[in-house]
């Protein structure tokens, strides 16, 4: 199987040509917004070939989600993973972008992601995002017609 690179937003440090997980063959966790036709995701992924543990997720300055009513940057799953396998990828739903951008929500965040290795070392990744690039995305919404059924049942 080839290995593919990660082309995704900087991450601070590494400065090296290669990522800090190919050379010392540690987890690397990331952090990403997902924009999919008109939603907000957030997405905590271990993109190496091992296990993190104990993975953290500081967000600054803080945001909110679900139409307002909820701090998402403090959401559990940001607090505690004890355990994220390899290639594996939790996301949850933010808000819908139209929502989030008219409650005048943080556009530009950092993410600032600390986890362990299975010899217990301690990582930490600094991510920045700015979500103002989805802000101008034209989106069209399909209704599917009601006479339509579901596959299979015709």
């Amino acid at each position: 199987m080839e290995k593919q690179t990660y082309l995704g937003p900087e991450i601070n440090p590494p400065n090296p040509p290669f990522p800090q997980a190919i050379v010392e063959n540690t987890p690397e966790v990331i952090v990403d917004f997902v924009y999919d036709e008109g939603l907000f995701f957030i997405s905590v992924q271990n993109i190496s070939d091992r296990p993190a543990y104990k993975v953290q997720v500081d967000f600054e300055p803080p945001f909110k989600g679900l139409g307002g009513s909820l701090e998402a940057s403090s959401m559990p799953l940001f607090r505690n993973i004890e355990f994220l396998a390899p290639h594996k990828t939790i996301s949850t739903f933010l808000d819908t972008s139209t929502a989030y951008f008219k409650r005048g929500e943080p556009t530009r965040i950092t993410a600032r992601i600390s986890f362990r290795d299975g010899k217990n070392r301690p990582s930490t990744l600094t991510i920045q995002h700015d979500l103002e690039i989805y802000r101008s995305i034209i989106t069209i919404h399909r209704q599917v017609p009601k006479s339509a059924s579901p596959a299979g049942n015709q």
